[in-house]
């Protein structure tokens, strides 16, 4: 019985639900659907059998309003409009829902039984299309929905944590989805929408995508603390000479690979290079057990190993670095992602920017 009585029910959407999109419109129908389920007499159900106007919101407002300062004379002051105009609106409310919402009398107005149940239910809706259209609001300017961030390397210290701590002050209500990979995968999660942003090492960023040079980091040697060259400030390339390096097979691990060949030319002047499907952290590790020396971007500093010390490593013309830049679709148009490419082009200019 009550799936035909709702299948029949001739109320309509205002055209101004029509704008602010489905969530707010079903639960619009909803709140429909809750009036014509309430305990009302059958006399009172006939207006719902033939062609009524549809909703409007401003009338529920109008009768919530109405409802709390006790007559429509107060309501009226306080929504700034004519006590004739709210009057006429809610005898139009009460005709489209086939209910007496207040009892009139010279001292004001009264909720009828009905009319109690009826302002519950539209005070709720009225609170939850608010709040729907306030986040709506929010997700459309950047301040609310969700950013996903790829990246490989480090967030113990670095610029790429100072920037995310920041957009986290700024948006608080943007959700940040973090996504740890290699450049490769990052690439492919790029591709595959996976990501909205890949934050990697290199100049270069990937092809046809849009890419931002962000910062540089420095590459630092780890050592044992009791090593030989532990207590120079500085090493140097050739000084890694005959040494065993530890490097991960994950990045940076390839990167810096890279560019040791091309700091040290001849083969007999570099380290022996050992290669272990590990992580950033377990390389320190080994190195603190005096399985050899790693190589390491200065992001990653933040992490506290038991004895283990950096130090920056050189070439003649100064500190090694690498560049690291970010990576997106121009057709992306997340407005959480847009607020977050205005913070990183705040926070490190090109020139080109």
């Amino acid at each position: 019985m009550r799936g035909r009585f709702r299948q029949q029910l001739p109320v309509e959407l205002h055209p101004s639900l029509r704008l602010v999109g489905p969530s707010i419109a079903s639960l619009y129908l909803t709140f429909c659907i809750c009036v014509s389920s309430m305990n009302i007499s059958s006399e009172q159900q006939y207006p719902f059998q033939r062609k009524t106007p549809p909703l409007d919101l401003k009338h529920l407002r109008y009768a919530v309003a109405a409802a709390d300062h006790g007559s429509f004379r107060s309501a009226a002051d306080v929504l700034l409009v004519r006590q004739s105009t709210l009057s006429r609106s809610i005898r139009q409310l009460e005709h489209t829902i086939g209910m007496v919402v207040f009892d009139r009398s010279s001292g004001g107005i009264r909720a009828t039984e009905c009319g109690t149940g009826f302002l519950r239910e539209a005070r709720s809706i009225l609170e939850q299309i608010d709040s729907l259209a306030s986040s709506a609001r929010m997700s459309g300017r950047g301040e609310a929905g969700r950013l996903r961030i790829g990246f490989y390397t480090s967030l113990s210290t670095g610029n790429l944590r100072a920037t995310i701590v920041d957009y986290a002050k700024r948006l608080p209500k943007v959700e940040i989805g973090m996504f740890e990979s290699s450049r490769n995968s990052l690439e492919s999660a790029l591709r595959n929408d996976v990501v909205d942003i890949a934050i990697v090492t290199g100049e270069r960023g990937f092809d046809g995508l849009s890419s931002l040079p962000l910062w540089s980091e420095r590459i630092l040697v780890v050592l044992p603390e009791t090593h030989r060259l532990a207590a120079n400030p500085i090493i140097h390339w050739t000084d890694l000479k005959n040494e065993t390096l530890i490097l991960g097979r994950r990045d940076p691990g390839p990167a810096i690979q890279e560019l040791l060949a091309a700091k040290v030319t001849s083969p007999e002047d570099r380290p022996r290079i050992v290669s272990y499907d590990i992580s950033r952290e377990s390389v320190k590790s080994l190195v603190g057990a005096r399985f050899g020396v790693g190589l390491t971007l200065e992001a990653s500093l933040g992490g506290s190993f038991e004895g283990v010390v950096h130090r920056e490593i050189q070439d003649g013309s100064g500190s090694t670095r690498v560049s690291v830049c970010a990576n997106w679709f121009a057709q992306n148009k997340n407005p959480a992602l847009i607020g977050f490419l205005r913070l990183l082009k705040e926070r490190y200019p090109s020139p080109t920017h």
